[in-house]
């Protein structure tokens, strides 16, 4: 009963650190770093619209994107497709008398991935049909009726594309998707039984 018990003891004893093995070098051979360089394209598509109908759209108003697929460094994902990013409007006109059409530009500034903010570079724009053609010959006709034409509005539609592209190296670490599953050789257990010697 004492060499069984022994045995059991014996085999306990070894293979504890044959499982600690495992797990460490496994998760720290899972993870590696990588870089995402500047000027890496990053696809975008609007998550709302802006338009210039209503007169509603200000400089300096911040809208949102979002990724639309993902974005990879040695084929690991570090920006997944559906991150959000935020973009910021630089310059508005409202369609107007005399045929003038509206207009938007806008620049994209970062996307968040992961918990960090990524600073981006971009720009978008979109300008209404002007109403030149219907003023001239609203002028022939008669003068004044070319002060009532107007244009038409700008408009960026919701899910329109948007092409970005990252503003700075940014260092990742990153998990691969299929890492391979490294375990660590069990210790071999040695038993020793004893011989039990009479008195």
């Amino acid at each position: 009963m004492k060499i069984a018990i022994s045995a059991l003891v014996c085999a306990l004893t070894f293979s504890a650190p044959a499982v600690q093995a495992q797990t460490g070098p496994t998760a720290a051979a899972a993870i590696t770093t990588g870089t995402l360089r500047a000027g890496t394209s990053v696809p975008l598509k609007m998550s709302e619209a802006l338009t210039t109908k209503g007169k509603k759209l200000k400089v300096g108003q911040r809208f949102q994107l979002e990724t639309a697929d993902n974005v990879t460094v040695d084929g690991n994902v570090v920006i997944p497709a559906g991150s959000p990013a935020v973009g910021e409007i630089t310059e508005v006109r409202n369609k107007g008398m005399w045929g003038k059409s509206g207009r938007i530009n806008a620049r994209v500034l970062y996307v968040r991935a992961n918990g960090r903010q990524i600073r981006m570079t971009g720009v978008l724009d979109d300008k209404g049909t002007t109403g030149t053609a219907g003023v001239v010959g609203a002028v022939a006709l008669l003068p004044v009726a070319g002060f009532f034409m107007t244009g038409t509005s700008a408009e960026i539609p919701l899910g329109s594309p948007v092409k970005a592209f990252v503003d700075e190296d940014i260092s990742v670490a990153v998990v691969p998707n299929a890492a391979p599953m490294v375990v660590a050789p069990a210790a071999p257990v040695s038993v020793q039984t004893g011989v039990a010697v009479k008195n």
